[in-house]
């Protein structure tokens, strides 16, 4: 690992304290493109800014240690000093390891709210129940975690399951710790239809999309068709009462959007735009295939929906992510939403791919 540069973590800490202070500012307050931007970059300071005055701190202790160390005549307190100048060089070098992940640069889109997709895959009726086991799945993980969401589009099956569920989950947190869940996801199991007992293999698709910056893309309203219908499912809280759930089509591209959470047909209309312009930054990027590779490279996996991700093993309680080789037996856990071990691995190893991409692109 490079050496850490002190001058650059002191920038760090006064950039922090800096968007702190204009955060505080009342014209700020009132411009609410300006205010989310500044928040923004907060949540993306606020931990390397906190490691980095840490780090200053302990190594000013260190110095003085040392000085303390070299100047004392007593031999017992000099072996004081001594002891408790190794477990300071520890903490540093354990602190200075996490501080180099956490200045590894962070996605364009770190710190959004984003749009969580599940959709059944290939295999009938049970990839439909298993959709709605992973969409339970992540609202309990999200949940535990603090994070809000918002349901905006549930659509069941006949037999209990779902044929897409879409949350849109909100915070800074949502996309830092989503976006590796983007892919297809395996089942193993004995289907609740299955009536001999067989195994079968079922897929489910999930996308992970960031929410557009307002100015980021523009819409022609005569390119859109526009139906209301009425609410059904989980997301509608006031079912076959009034026509308030909204879906978007957007004709050049075909994009479909809705969304049925609200009471209000003015509300779910807005959510939806919203998510249609988040859909089509997300494909702009995608068509422009050589920048989209160069920004992905470092990741763990391309989040294409068509790789195999990972894999959940019910007979044998296993659960599998192919792209870091992780393997637990606690299925039945992962199911409940606890999800924190597998979604730290896959964060730390995007990580480390890409400090090594790094240290590769500087020793060329």
């Amino acid at each position: 690992m490079a050496e850490l540069n002190e001058n650059n973590l002191r920038t760090i800490v006064a950039s922090f304290r800096a968007v702190e202070e204009r955060l505080a500012d009342p014209q700020i307050t009132a411009d609410n493109k300006r205010l989310t931007e500044l928040s923004r970059e907060r949540a993306r300071l606020s931990k390397t800014a906190e490691l980095a005055e840490t780090w200053l701190s302990l190594k000013q202790q260190i110095a003085e240690c040392e000085t303390g160390w070299q100047n004392e005549k007593d031999a017992e307190m000099k072996g004081e000093l001594a002891a408790e100048l190794k477990v300071l060089r520890e903490k540093f070098k354990t602190l200075s390891d996490e501080l180099q992940l956490e200045l590894i640069p962070k996605d364009a889109d770190s710190g959004k709210n984003v749009y969580l997709e599940i959709r059944a895959g290939t295999g009938g009726d049970e990839a439909g129940l298993f959709t709605r086991d992973l969409f339970r799945m992540y609202t309990r993980y999200l949940d535990s975690e603090g994070i809000a969401y918002e349901i905006q589009e549930f659509n069941e099956t006949g037999v209990g399951g779902a044929k897409e569920a879409i949350l849109y989950v909100i915070g800074s947190k949502a996309y830092d710790l989503l976006h590796l869940e983007a892919g297809t996801h395996r089942v193993q199991r004995i289907p609740a239809t299955e009536a001999n007992g067989r195994i079968h293999t079922s897929a489910v698709t999930v996308a992970v999309i960031p929410e557009a910056d307002e100015d980021e893309i523009q819409i022609n309203p005569n390119d859109l068709r526009i139906d209301v219908f009425r609410s059904s499912g989980a997301g509608g809280q006031h079912v076959n009462k009034t026509e308030s759930a909204v879906r978007i089509t957007h004709i050049p591209t075909g994009i479909v959007v809705g969304c049925q959470e609200e009471k209000s047909q003015i509300k779910n209309r807005a959510k939806a735009m919203k998510a249609l312009m988040s859909k089509l930054v997300e494909k702009q990027r995608s068509e422009n295939a050589e920048k989209y590779a160069t920004e992905k490279k470092a990741q763990v996996g391309s989040g294409d929906r068509s790789e195999k991700i990972r894999t959940y093993n019910f007979p044998q309680n296993r659960v599998t992510d192919h792209r870091i080789n992780f393997t637990a037996h606690n299925l039945d856990q992962v199911m409940d939403g606890r999800l924190g071990d597998l979604i730290g691995a896959l964060v730390l190893a995007e990580r480390e791919a890409k400090m090594r991409a790094g240290e590769a692109a500087a020793a060329t």
